[in-house]
């Protein structure tokens, strides 16, 4: 694939005019990616103030703290999250505002989950950086910006319902995504009681709602479906 190549579906209501993006949010713990970002930010697009966070609970505590940015670009990997369970749980806090996965990963499975997941658009860290400001200005007007090869169209029926499954996982609570977390550890109720400090009792009712959410029968079938879609690990 050229680095440099990236493709958009057809563009949708714009939730932002680019010009309207003055704070962006990157989320990334290497420091020098982080840092270089920010900076082709800064000068592209004139902005003052490109927040930083070196993983997903400093972005949610930077998020509760300084209130929502215009836009968010996201690492796939992060110490505290990988796969899709990062746009899974910004998702949620963020409902509207676009939220950019960037990666080396091409997988097309991992870009349908992210997509699937509410990703406004999924993008190489290999790019240019014309293509990079490119990219992110077509996203920030509304456009939904894919590697170029990537066809969700054309994609095969295991990629389209590793998708499905994204949008259902999407639908877990923030308690119920750690609870998710520590059965894919192979915690026990008890245990995960003990670590989230709650009733055992309140364990099994979250365990009963996730069970239901993403159509599982058994704890097993449960973490069998989340490595599916990579909801914890990228591979």
């Amino acid at each position: 694939m050229t680095a440099a190549a990236m493709q958009a579906r057809p563009p949708q209501t714009p939730r932002h005019s680019a010009d309207q993006v003055r704070e962006i949010l990157i989320v990334d713990d290497h420091p020098l990616m982080c840092d270089a970002l920010a900076l082709t930010l800064k000068i592209s697009f004139g902005l003052k103030n490109v927040r930083t966070a070196r993983s997903l609970g400093a972005a949610l505590d930077g998020i509760r703290a300084q209130g929502a940015p215009d836009a968010v670009i996201l690492d796939l990997n992060l110490p505290d999250a990988r796969g899709a369970e990062g746009i899974v749980t910004l998702r949620r806090q963020l409902p509207d505002v676009p939220i950019t996965m960037i990666s080396a990963d091409m997988d097309s499975a991992m870009i349908s989950a992210a997509m699937a997941a509410g990703a406004q658009g999924y993008i190489s860290k290999s790019l240019g950086r014309e293509a990079l400001v490119d990219s992110l200005r077509r996203m920030w007007e509304g456009e939904h910006v894919t590697p170029e090869g990537y066809a969700p169209d054309q994609a095969c029926a295991e990629d389209e319902a590793k998708a499905e499954l994204a949008r259902r996982f999407a639908t877990l609570t923030p308690q119920q995504m750690k609870i998710l977390r520590l059965i894919c550890q192979g915690k026990a109720n008890k245990e995960i009681s003990y670590d989230l400090s709650i009733a055992e009792a309140t364990v099994k009712t979250h365990i009963t709602a996730i069970m239901s959410k993403i159509n599982a029968r058994r704890r097993t079938q449960a973490v069998l479906l989340a490595n599916t879609v990579r909801l914890f690990e990228a591979g």
